[in-house]
């Protein structure tokens, strides 16, 4: 029985350092102002709907070359 209680109670104590640290860890990130998250989300829609528009074309050329291929 010692040992089952033992691992119950260092289980738990190594829970509670895991969330101590990842709060201190938490202190340490470089959270970005306003201005930084606001022009790093364009960046991302841009991206994205650069991305998309690429697929769009590619997977329209790849269809109508396969059209032509099975006629």
């Amino acid at each position: 029985m010692a040992t089952q209680e033992t691992a119950v109670q260092s289980g738990g104590s190594r829970v509670t350092r895991f969330f101590r640290e990842v709060k201190s860890e938490m202190k340490k990130v470089s959270w970005p102002n306003k201005k930084e998250l606001i022009s790093h989300t364009g960046v991302v829609f841009v991206a994205v709907i650069f991305v998309s528009i690429l697929i769009w074309f590619c997977d329209t050329a790849f269809a109508k070359m396969l059209e032509v291929i099975l006629r």
